[in-house]
């Protein structure tokens, strides 16, 4: 392991820590459902502490059910073709195809919609109570009465206490740590009264950008039926167009499961209780192993302990500045929600394992945002997981770069589990992806440093390089490097087609190339010549006056309106990258000078905050580093369960919580050449900060 130089200090108490923060819920509100989850497979609940109002919580934060395996797709009675989606762009006097939305015919656009369609995630069930009026009749949520609701996350136990027709009901959910389900504990005189039963209803995919869970059409296109029902458990099967999995339900006591209507099951506990335990389990297949809820409480409990005890910590508590609490309690939520809904095996979607964002499917130039921190914080195991997907997705990215006429491979951008090209007009023609599993491997590599690490990801490192270095162009006229034209870069408000030597990007693959070439070094292998050339004629980084360009062929960076908006990828030239040689301190202070007074903040996004800050710490600037994490704008809002809300269409945005958490770890402990204390907090007294288990970034 990396040694981590934490100056002397008493060791934080890490439980009152995560504590002090814990989630109070006094009322419903679409915006603060609260998530449990085991990182590979998450639940949402309300304020009774299941899923009973999915209609009320549809806009805000919905009640979604999802997990890493649940993907599903339509039939495909068209017979669309991914090759009907392609469109040659003109690439130094050749042409290369890309998959892409905008085509030029109509069943070029329908091929492009389906394979943007499908494979959608699912959601997998909608877990809830039903409470009714002494007539029968099912009341609303504004039943739900004198809510006191606590989410604990050192714990990872949700604790539910509200009144409904003037009975006490107090619920206890967690998620399984090792399956994929939730266990609750619910206790009320309401169970013998007959006014309190449980619900499980499956939805159906809507395979549109977005599903919250909570479409219940569609009957006659799945199935869904008891398969197995023994004393106090039952099993469920349901069947899709595209998928089928189980679900198991383990109860304590005496209960009865009826089907309500088609897809829509009731547990009914006997009226004899007043306190009912039940398990969920979902699987992909039908042998569920069956955990009591003994077990299951206690290896929640080991999980949690184990997670928050071991791998970093930050305290602001000594900090004197007024806004060091709310850093500190969004810290320790991002903390939480990775956790539950990003430490898994593949690379996540923008809205973790909540809802559908882009059908459910990731972004793999995000994977930097929501997987590097783990790295950072000690947690080098979840990164480790996501990244081993890319051996499995190896081949698509071969054949996508040998298409267009390139070596190594080129990884996807938009894809699924399986690592499926998806069309994207914008997507298509992003390049700041390709890096990224060199980042990755590299920080696995810091984590542990042997000879072992190097074989086992050296296929990924090298194939990568290959392919970097026969994209960039070797300019006649220049005798430099270019990247480009033919990309879209990390700030996508530039046209493919006209694009060339973005900054960003450019330092990038200087950086990239430079550590594959360190690899091969490591291995006793000689360095590539191919890859020394580029890195030795790379283009310089545009510059116009005294300031860095966005792109060499954007001379108008700061002048058109539209180049001032999206992401302020310059600074991704130094502050996710270390100096790579190519960078000039003082044109990169100037740069961030007047991108900082004349930026649209309004239209950015929650992981620019972050990149921001990471700039500024670099370039000695920790007053606006803490400024840039804590600025006043929607995307940086940080809602009470935690979440980085954007907009109406994005309330949650999991970029924005993992660069949270990478910046305050580099600000925290540096990175490599400081030996400085807190390099990105203020020096004035009113930053005390204390830290333990962080590690340097590059």
């Amino acid at each position: 392991m990396l040694s981590c130089a934490v100056y002397a200090q008493e060791k934080i108490d890490r439980k009152a820590l995560v504590e002090r923060h814990t989630i109070k819920i006094e009322k419903a509100d679409p915006l603060s459902s609260l998530t449990i989850g085991n990182g590979e497979f998450a639940m949402t609940v309300d304020v009774t502490g299941l899923q009973s109002f999915p209609d009320f919580y549809q806009d805000g934060v919905p009640l979604g059910t999802q997990s890493e395996w649940g993907w599903d797709s339509f039939k495909d009675t068209a017979g669309y073709r991914l090759e009907e989606s392609f469109k040659d762009y003109e690439q130094h006097g050749r042409k290369v195809s890309y998959a892409v939305q905008k085509s030029e015919t109509a069943r070029g656009k329908e091929a492009a919609d389906w394979f943007r369609q499908n494979a959608h995630r699912l959601q997998l069930g909608n877990f809830g109570l039903e409470f009714y009026d002494k007539s029968g009749k099912i009341l609303p949520i504004s039943a739900i009465k004198n809510i006191k609701q606590e989410l604990n996350m050192y714990t990872g136990i949700i604790h539910s206490v509200y009144e409904v027709e003037g009975e006490k009901v107090e619920v206890t959910t967690l998620a399984q740590p090792n399956q994929d389900g939730v266990m609750a504990t619910v206790k009320s005189a309401l169970i013998k009264k007959g006014q309190l039963k449980i619900r499980l209803r499956y939805p159906y995919p809507t395979a549109q950008w977005a599903d919250v869970g909570n479409y219940f059409g569609e009957d006659s296109q799945h199935q869904t039926q008891i398969v197995k029902q023994l004393g106090s458990s039952a099993q469920i099967k349901h069947q899709l167009q595209g998928t089928q999995y189980a679900t198991s339900l383990n109860w304590s006591g005496k209960a009865q499961i009826s089907e309500k209507q088609k897809h829509y099951f009731l547990i009914s506990p006997d009226k004899n209780q007043d306190q009912f335990q039940i398990s969920i389990t979902f699987s992909q297949n039908d042998k569920i192993p069956s955990s009591s809820f003994k077990e299951i409480a206690k290896a929640n409990q080991k999980t949690w302990e184990t997670y928050w005890e071991s791998g970093g910590a930050v305290d602001f508590s000594g900090s004197t500045d007024s806004r060091a609490f709310e850093l500190e309690r969004r810290v320790i939520l991002s903390q939480y929600l990775m956790r539950v809904q990003e430490a898994g095996y593949f690379p996540p979607q923008e809205t973790g394992l909540t809802y559908n964002s882009w059908f459910g499917k990731p972004h793999l130039e995000m994977h930097w945002w929501h997987g590097v921190h783990y790295a950072l914080w000690g947690r080098a195991s979840l990164l480790q997981k996501s990244t081993d997907w890319y051996f499995k997705v190896m081949d698509g990215a071969k054949n996508i770069a040998k298409r267009q006429g390139f070596e190594g491979v080129r990884w996807q951008k938009m894809t699924d589990n399986e690592g499926n090209e998806v069309p994207s007009s914008i997507g298509a023609m992003l390049v700041w992806q390709q890096p990224h599993p060199i980042t990755y491997t590299e920080l696995l590599y810091r984590d542990n440093p042997n000879k072992a690490v190097l074989e086992k990801y050296k296929k990924i490192v090298f194939a990568t390089a290959d392919f970097m270095a026969s994209f960039a162009h070797l300019n006649p006229k220049t005798n430099k490097y270019d990247l480009g034209p033919g990309l879209i870069p990390a700030q996508e408000r530039f046209k493919a087609e006209e694009t060339f030597n973005p900054t960003y990007e450019l330092c990038y693959w200087k950086w990239a190339l430079e550590t594959a070439q360190q690899w091969r070094l490591r291995l006793g292998m000689p360095r590539e010549a191919k890859w020394d050339d580029v890195i030795q004629k790379i283009a310089p980084l545009p510059v116009l006056g005294d300031v860095y360009l966005a792109a060499e062929s954007a001379p108008d960076s700061y002048t058109n309106p539209e180049f001032k908006t999206d992401h302020p990828s310059v600074f991704g030239a130094f502050g996710m990258l270390p100096q790579t040689g190519l960078v000039d301190t003082t044109i990169m202070k100037n740069t961030f000078n007047l991108i900082w007074k004349d930026w649209s903040w309004a239209e950015t996004w929650g992981w620019d905050f972050p990149l921001t800050a990471m700039t500024a710490a670099r370039l000695g600037m920790p007053e606006k580093a803490v400024d840039a994490l804590l600025m006043n704008i929607k995307t940086n809002t940080y809602l009470v369960n935690g979440h980085n809300y954007q907009d109406d269409r994005l309330r949650i945005y999991m970029p924005g919580n993992g660069g949270l958490l990478t910046a305050v770890a580099m600000m925290c402990a540096g990175w490599d050449g400081t030996n400085e204390k807190n390099p990105g907090f203020p020096k004035d007294g009113t930053w005390n900060v204390r830290w333990e288990g962080l590690i340097k970034m590059p």
